[in-house]
């Protein structure tokens, strides 16, 4: 059996996604399914998608291929988990509970708690420690049928823990199954030894840690949280410039708490997304729009918060790409769980199940500029997809907060198997 050979049959539906760009408008809801359907995946790489008569009459001998039968089966794409924060050291549980009695997320920084907390563990953990959790956080994800995933910095706030971050996640690419996409998140806080000097900080990021990533290749992607109390709109455009001339495409934690205008900095720049955007203004999620930035929205993260959910019912109508992600991070919303994410935009963003097909998908894809290869089953993109045992999309908000993922393929490999 040649390695990366896989023939799926009988699926009940194969639900394609199928398109090489992001996904607007009425499209969302668009999934081209594929009844009774097949998939042949060649060295990786998907060969053939059509019904399974089809496929079978073009690709006779099958001695060279794992056969699956997916009788009674769904064949969706692997998920694309856009934005994380998945290397990291320390919990934060007891802020989860301080949350609980009605401090809030702001006033939980100010005690020198949130981000600056986890800076301080993920600062002492060594690289092996957070190499070894991140695995355990991977093979997690796998089970949810995550087949790439962003990772950002952003717990270091010093050239030594920002490196070691980033060198974490490229080992985890090198030796894991699922794919990952580094973000340099260096701006993500005012360490301590900065406050109330964030100009002095951003410098230091721009002059001692950006050019090192940019030149190492250590990052695909810049980000900054440009929010109240962190950074303005005017320093979140100065390193994201700098980034952008360094050849870093841009990315931006946008108007998540307060509305300061981090949607119409994202669409001005291009981003390739704009994150969070729980109070974005609709003139930017307009501009988002013309300008072809994805809406990452993050509802794990207001759920956990306990904050009002981004417009995602405004920003699908007026034709901005909206992909959907855990934010995964040991503070605001630690969790990697796909199907928590499908019933919170689903019953609480009035996005249709289908929509949020799309925005796990193809246009999470878009969100990390690899629509192009994932995020659909298309002949010519990477094998990587996932099998339910149930005959039905439908089912992954019905069965709640439960996976229904039976199979994982990556790259023409069986990589998870609830029945192994």
């Amino acid at each position: 059996m040649n390695k990366g050979n896989i023939l799926i049959k009988n699926a009940s539906e194969v639900v394609t996604c199928s398109g090489f760009e992001a996904k607007t408008g009425k499209e969302m809801s668009d999934l081209k399914i594929i009844s009774d359907g097949a998939v042949i995946i060649e060295k990786g790489i998907i060969k053939a998608v059509d019904k399974t008569d089809k496929v079978l009459r073009f690709f006779e001998d099958t001695n060279n291929y794992q056969v699956i039968d997916a009788s009674g089966k769904s064949v969706l794409p692997g998920f694309v988990d856009s934005h994380t924060h998945f290397v990291f050291g320390g919990y934060r549980a007891e802020e989860f509970c301080w949350r609980l009695s009605g401090i809030s997320y702001m006033d939980i920084m100010q005690r020198g708690g949130g981000i600056i907390n986890t800076v301080k563990a993920t600062r002492a953990a060594s690289q092996k420690e957070l190499y070894n959790e991140g695995i355990k956080r991977l093979n997690s994800m796998l089970s949810f049928g995550i087949t790439t995933v962003e990772g950002k910095s952003g717990y270091g706030l010093n050239y030594e823990t920002e490196i070691k971050q980033l060198e974490v996640m490229d080992e985890l690419d090198k030796t894991h199954p699922i794919d990952i996409v580094k973000t340099f998140l260096g701006a993500h806080a005012v360490p301590e030894e900065y406050k109330g000097k964030e100009d002095k900080f951003l410098d230091y990021i721009i002059t001692e840690i950006l050019p090192v990533v940019a030149e190492k290749r250590l990052a695909e992607f810049c980000d900054i949280f440009c929010e109240k109390n962190v950074f303005s709109i005017e320093q979140s455009k100065r390193l994201l410039l700098k980034a952008k001339e360094m050849g870093l495409g841009l990315k931006i934690h946008a108007d998540e708490i307060v509305q300061l205008g981090g949607a119409e900095l994202a669409a001005e720049l291009g981003a390739v997304s704009a994150d969070h955007l729980l109070q974005a203004s609709e003139r930017g999620i307009k501009e988002m729009a013309r300008a072809g930035v994805v809406a990452t929205l993050l509802p794990g993260t207001a759920f956990s918060l306990k904050e009002p959910y981004a417009k995602a019912r405004y920003m699908i109508d007026n034709h901005c790409a909206v992909a959907l992600a855990t934010d995964m991070n040991p503070g605001s919303c630690f969790t990697e769980s796909i199907p928590l994410i499908f019933a919170l935009a689903t019953i609480y963003m009035n996005m249709s199940v289908e929509e949020a097909i799309s925005a796990l998908t193809i246009n999470g894809a878009a969100a990390l500029n690899r629509a192009e290869t994932i995020g659909s089953i298309d002949v010519g993109k990477k094998g990587d997809m996932s099998i339910l045992e149930f005959p039905s999309y439908k089912y992954i908000p019905y069965h709640l907060g439960v996976s229904c993922v039976e199979k994982v393929i990556k790259n023409g490999k069986i990589i998870f198997d609830k029945e192994r």
